[in-house]
């Protein structure tokens, strides 16, 4: 099978490229960025030359526009990026009657609820990334192709920026650090999500169109998370809790997005690990 992923210099597409090598499919890796094959996902043309060139049959879209905060002055390309880009690789899917795997995020939830979001709720995005996001999974959908839609949430790996690697750098190089814990969710190893992906492309489940949930299991405050990948990193940084008004920010963010990942799991057959046994995994890489 040929299987084309986008966005090949992010995290999750970085990961992307660890399953490649144990699987047997034909993977082409794409970004505008970091001497990947280039692709223009915001162009049409060009993704429906690739699939037709290629004979992709499944695309991987692991591009985004994923600046929370920017996204509020960085409307259009956003736009671009999360929602009509995503509609362009549907259409170029529906043409050879491929599948498109996209991912998503708990930022299409308000977040306003104290259980786990399922994937049939009714979404109301806070900010113009969720908002983004949400307008490219209805674009999707328009198409009509056959889809997997994946939300994740929190997502952090050996590769690129995340909040991971940031608290790393502080709690070695701070005394003490405020942490908000007002926010609550569940933080996502991109290894685990794209050992997912690959695990729906590999079994052959590619027909079950839907939206689903994943992120790792249990449930955590930002504070939390900074708590335990202090500890892990064997730093000794004195962390403390604190509101989110603290740290003023142009876009408010899902207070409870922890995500239900029922469905995912009875339907694909997968079993999900636990968020601290995938931090020590991935801080054990980091350490090497």
């Amino acid at each position: 099978m040929n299987i084309l992923v986008t966005g090949a210099n992010g995290q999750l597409g970085h990961e992307m490229q660890s399953v490649a090598e144990k699987s047997g499919d034909k993977f082409v890796f794409t970004d505008v960025a970091g001497g990947y094959e280039r692709l223009d996902i915001t162009d049409v043309e060009a993704v429906r030359r690739m699939v037709a060139e290629r004979e992709i049959e499944v695309i991987v879209n692991c591009a985004a526009y994923t600046n929370v905060d920017k996204a509020e002055t960085d409307v259009e390309l956003a736009d671009m990026l999360n929602n009509k880009a995503a509609g362009n690789l549907a259409q170029a899917m529906k043409e050879v009657d491929g599948t498109l795997i996209h991912v998503s995020t708990d930022y299409v939830f308000q977040g306003d609820r104290n259980v786990p979001c399922r994937e049939e709720w009714p979404t109301n995005p806070l900010g113009v990334y969720g908002k983004t996001k949400l307008a490219g999974e209805k674009s999707i959908e328009a198409t009509g192709c056959k889809h997997i839609i994946i939300r994740t949430a929190w997502l952090y790996s050996k590769w690129g920026k995340n909040f991971v690697k940031t608290m790393q750098n502080l709690t070695a190089t701070r005394d003490t650090l405020k942490v908000v814990f007002d926010q609550v969710g569940t933080p996502t190893y991109a290894g685990d999500l794209a050992a997912v992906i690959g695990h729906i492309i590999g079994s052959g489940q590619l027909d079950k169109t839907g939206v689903y949930h994943f992120s790792n299991e249990g449930v955590c405050s930002w504070f939390d998370f900074a708590k335990a990948i202090c500890e892990l990193s064997g730093n000794t940084c004195d962390i403390q809790p604190c509101y989110s008004e603290e740290f003023p920010s142009p876009v408010e963010r899902p207070h409870f997005s922890v995500l239900d990942k029922s469905k995912l799991k009875s339907t694909f057959g997968v079993t999900v690990p636990y968020w601290t046994d995938s931090l020590k995994k991935c801080i054990a890489e980091l350490a090497e």
